[in-house]
């Protein structure tokens, strides 16, 4: 198995764990209650990275993501370690959270597309309508799940509930 089909599944099935576990800590979050975002947070991390390991020549839109990916991260970590998720920092987390997840999601339709031969056909350079119109979908359906996940996680902490990063 060459390099560059190991690197690609091993990413790929990180990244769909990543999801998997992002769903779960998102889900968590609109519960006002914080699960696997500990885990959601370094399979992100660890998707992020692996991105930098295919080969690139020169600055790529997907380095461009991974880099924002991270910085997302590290705002959402500092929010809970430095800040300990006080006053606007709760919602701060779970908006990087949010945000992490999402970028994953607009990284996966992206790659479908390019991928997955039916739907390339329906957007073969991407900036045609049926693209446009699953990425604004994805966008739409982060916002309104980020909106409930912010106001109830935020309303979990302020209550005094203890939140440990698992």
């Amino acid at each position: 198995m060459s390099y560059l089909v190991a690197i690609t599944l091993f990413h790929t099935a990180l990244c769909f764990i990543a999801i998997g576990a992002g769903a779960v800590a998102v889900a968590g979050l609109c519960q006002g209650r914080r699960i696997w975002t500990g885990r959601f947070l370094a399979l992100a991390t660890a998707v992020s990275v692996t991105g930098y390991f295919f080969p690139f020549h020169g600055v790529t839109p997907a380095m461009i993501v991974g880099a924002i990916a991270l910085g997302v991260i590290v705002v959402a970590l500092a929010a809970y370690r430095h800040f300990h998720l006080e006053g606007v920092w709760a919602r701060v987390y779970a908006s990087a959270l949010v945000a992490s997840l999402y970028l994953l999601a607009f990284v996966t339709v992206a790659q479908a597309f390019q991928k997955i031969p039916a739907l390339h056909g329906l957007a073969p350079t991407q900036s045609e309508p049926p693209f446009a119109i699953a990425q604004i979908g994805v966008l739409i359906f982060f916002l309104i799940v980020g909106w409930r996940a912010t106001s109830r996680f935020r309303a979990s902490v302020s209550a005094g509930r203890p939140v440990m990063l698992k």
